[in-house]
């Protein structure tokens, strides 16, 4: 799996991402050839070589004439769809604009569709966007991880007057895809909108870099030099080795220590969980201060899961604070089959390991009503549901 990491040291901008992946060996004759598909009135292309910080970094900058038509989202659609650029390319750059889209409604009270653009409807953003896209599809990229990333601090202008760093519509873009942050010391806009809304797109997984063979690196410069830190964004870019027998995802562990709960409330809350998402909700037996016996509460889940159950155990008051891991997990490879039994059908989860079948397990719940209707105890369902398996 080719993997892309993002260090956003300095911010993120839509220009900085399409330079740093021509840094990193995307070719720019075909991203020249997919731009000029776009048909947009007297665009212009300077790719150059900059020094940021004593760092070489390449710079993408697209130019076009200062009279330009209004845009609204279904006019940047239609130029996507219209264009040369691959089937993939245009899924993402519609997406990434629909973010932007949802994002600037909010702020001014409009809808989607009735959003005017400003700096987002800009030939420069429309071709950041694309290019980035574009960019990803070349290289053949097919995962994003990503720093937390530096924001800034302080005021920045725009269209609408001086507004607070990150801009209103980056922040409900960082907020609605949990996108971890840091203001830095640089007193600017790190972060633009556009660069939000790429990162919430594209990376699926925030950290520390991965463990992989690097085989590319590239500094993509923004337009200011600072003085306190280069302002570039890195991209390294490598392979992963994934096991063949099994997937890995990532997965959240919340926890939190309980000493003033009964067992009643205990076990409701626990499948008050389960019934919101949780993949797993577990209890140990610990020893808190003044050896007071007490439990730890422990919430297996998906990320997109987190907030909702984070907020479900504080809105049932069982904690003050709640512990947050995110964890790495490998997963046998899962198949269903259908067993015709004396009893019925009885789907059976078959797990495989090295080509090989290492469990075979009946569906409890199904093997349970069959047992109810038929008379008989659960136990001859799974025996009858085993013999008649054949794998």
């Amino acid at each position: 799996m080719k993997i892309a990491y993002l260090d956003c040291f300095a911010g993120a901008a839509g220009d900085m991402f399409t330079s740093s992946m021509l840094h990193a060996g995307a070719d720019k004759e075909s991203l020249i050839d997919k731009l000029q598909s776009l048909k947009l009135p007297d665009l212009q292309i300077q790719i150059t070589e900059v020094m940021r910080s004593g760092i070489s970094c390449c710079h993408f900058k697209p130019t076009a004439s200062e009279e330009q038509p209004h845009r609204h989202l279904p006019d940047i659609v239609n130029i996507i769809e219209q264009s040369d650029i691959s089937e993939r390319a245009k899924k993402d750059a519609v997406s990434i604009f629909e973010i932007l889209a949802d994002a600037e409604a909010k702020v001014h009270n409009k809808t989607r569709e009735t959003i005017h653009f400003h700096e987002v409807g800009a030939v420069d953003s429309i071709v950041d966007i694309i290019s980035a896209c574009v960019c990803v599809d070349l290289l053949g990229i097919e995962k994003v991880i990503c720093s937390p990333v530096t924001v800034g601090f302080g005021m920045t202008k725009c269209a609408h007057g001086q507004m607070p760093v990150p801009a209103p519509a980056t922040a409900e873009i960082l907020q609605k895809a949990s996108v971890p942050t840091r203001p830095g010391p640089v007193e600017a806009e790190m972060l633009t909108p556009t660069g939000a809304a790429i990162i919430a797109h594209f990376v699926t997984e925030f950290g520390p870099p991965p463990q992989m063979a690097i085989e590319n690196i590239g500094y993509g410069a923004g337009t200011a030099d600072h003085e306190k830190l280069p302002n570039a964004l890195r991209i390294m870019i490598g392979c992963i080795d994934q096991p063949k027998e099994t997937d890995t995802d990532t997965i959240c562990l919340l926890e939190t220590n309980i000493d003033d709960l009964t067992g009643e409330q205990i076990g409701d809350i626990c499948e008050v969980l389960l019934d919101n998402g949780a993949l797993d909700v577990f209890t140990t037996p610990i020893y808190m201060k003044k050896s007071r016996p007490a439990v730890m509460l422990s919430v297996i889940c998906e990320p997109d899961c987190e907030q909702n159950l984070t907020a479900i155990m504080f809105s049932h008051g069982i904690t003050l604070g709640i512990r947050r891991q995110a964890l790495q997990r490998s997963i046998l490879k899962r198949r269903f089959v259908e067993v015709d039994t004396e009893f019925g059908t009885i789907p059976v989860k078959i797990a495989e390991f090295g080509g090989c079948v290492v469990t075979a397990k009946p569906e409890f719940d199904k093997c349970r009503q069959a047992a109810d209707k038929f008379k008989v105890t659960t136990k001859q369902v799974e025996i009858a549901v085993m013999r008649d398996l054949h794998i």
